[in-house]
């Protein structure tokens, strides 16, 4: 009898040696002998490592088939798992019966070859790259550190709750939204049509959100500590290692906290994510620091053993007036961080991960709590070295009135936000939440700088042929 199983389970000696096995996978590479013996190494994406098939030309299909394998076939194997005699791998399988699956047509074309790829070629052939060690690598990686968000938060009490992807309102009121809709906007008619939108699916104008907050809150104030992880949608036209028009949310609301009180709870559950990271990935990260020249025990390591710097925004802009670094844009007070300032904090002045406080209110939205000097909001912004901003959050303005000002100096009508502030007349209470950019914290992890590296079908200006 055959066991059914994937390399991982025979990596990790869950199968005995000398058991009859039943694989299936894709051919990485193959070597013939001229003793008859053929070397194929075969992965099936479960684990970072490939495994070494053993066949001999005493198979029935030995001449016709599998002296004609290439890299990306598809087989099955029936075999038997042997300890390797090399040092190379740790366990083989001695094949006593392969199947070829699927052949690769034309393999002088095969886009993925067994040689190293850059990964900008790799975005090129995007639905075919997780063949690739990188890529595979990545993937598994997003997969169990978004499991372990989910079972962190669920041991914190923590509801997870299913936002809309769909919205009328600008959370961040920037204008930067894709719009979703049925209407024939190409149609003359429509464009001259100042009420257009009423005769559209929702009756009014919608978009793809930008964020969960806005509906996550309404659960915070009725469940104390709710959470929302899915894509969100920026229509921006940035061009960027770091922006995507399409990515994934980690949101978070908590009641009856304070702007103290969740940079205390971001500190502890990063610091977590981190350490199981560490622990139970370390064929990865070995992978990834080789691959990348990036030490990658060493940066998680030094995360762990240091508490964040925390600091007011009052305080980075002396930083950045009085350090002498050739910045391109001389910041002042009012005004958001660039990149360039971002990377001299966390790279050079601290060498760690950053959280500033206190923006000015001008430049954050509507719904963070107004400080008492009137001039600055609760709000935060974590920065990580070479990544710059993943998490931004805020205490949220509590207090009706304070909100309907906000909304009037930004010229946002308070009448489309009816529902947000009830929140303020029913049962009001102090909440603050964040929300954190889950790519770029993966690209942090990973040392893979790049973004689109990260999603699997990047979305970006002029690009999403995938």
């Amino acid at each position: 009898m055959y066991l059914t199983s994937n390399i991982s389970q025979l990596m990790t000696e869950k199968i005995k040696i000398n058991s009859k096995v039943f694989i299936g996978g894709w051919v990485r590479n193959k070597r013939h002998s001229k003793l008859g013996i053929s070397f194929i190494n075969l992965y099936d994406g479960s684990c970072i490592n490939d495994i070494q098939i053993i066949a001999n030309n005493k198979l029935n299909n030995y001449k016709k088939e599998i002296l004609n394998i290439t890299s990306g076939c598809s087989l099955t194997v029936k075999g038997i798992l042997k300890y390797s005699p090399k040092n190379l791998q740790k366990y083989e399988i001695h094949a006593l019966k392969i199947k070829v699956i699927g052949w690769v047509y034309n393999p002088g074309k095969y886009p993925i070859s067994p040689k190293k790829h850059s990964l900008k070629y790799l975005r090129e052939v995007s639905h075919l790259r997780s063949r690739t060690k990188i890529i595979s690598c990545i993937t598994r990686i997003k997969h169990n550190i978004a499991l372990y968000i989910h079972n962190f938060l669920n041991k914190k009490n923590f509801f997870w709750v299913n936002t809309p992807l769909i919205t009328t309102l600008d959370t961040e009121g920037s204008g930067k939204m894709f719009r979703v809709s049925t209407l024939d906007l190409s149609n003359i008619k429509y464009k001259k049509n100042k009420n257009i939108f009423k005769k559209d699916f929702f009756g009014k104008e919608a978009f793809l959100t930008v964020s969960g907050q806005l509906n996550l809150e309404t659960y915070a104030c009725s469940m104390s500590k709710v959470y929302t992880f899915g894509p969100t949608f920026r229509a921006e036209n940035s061009n960027t290692k770091r922006h995507l028009a399409e990515f994934w949310m980690l949101e978070i609301e908590i009641a009856f906290s304070n702007l103290e009180y969740i940079i205390n709870f971001i500190e502890k559950m990063l610091k977590s994510i981190f350490k199981y990271f560490l622990n139970f990935h370390e064929s990865e990260i070995s992978f990834l620091s080789q691959r990348e020249d990036n030490n990658l025990f060493n940066k998680i390591n030094k995360i762990l053993l240091n508490k964040f710097n925390i600091i007011e925004y009052n305080e980075v802009i002396n930083i950045l007036t009085k350090c002498k670094e050739n910045f391109s844009h001389l910041i002042t007070w009012g005004e958001d961080l660039l990149i360039e300032h971002e990377k001299y904090l966390t790279n050079k002045y601290f060498k760690n991960i950053v959280i500033i406080y206190n923006y000015p209110k001008n430049i954050k939205a509507f719904y963070m709590y107004l400080n008492n000097d009137k001039k600055t909001v609760a709000s935060i912004d974590v920065l990580f070295p070479d990544i710059g901003e993943i998490i931004g959050g805020s205490q949220r303005e509590s207090r009706i009135n304070i909100l309907d000002e906000r909304l009037e100096e930004l010229k946002l009508n308070k009448n489309n936000y009816w529902w947000y502030r009830d929140l303020r007349k029913y049962g009001t209470i102090p909440h603050s939440g964040f929300g954190l950019g889950f790519e770029r914290l993966i690209s942090y992890i990973t040392g893979i700088y790049n973004i689109r590296d990260i999603i699997p079908f990047p979305r970006t200006p002029y690009n999403a042929k995938f």
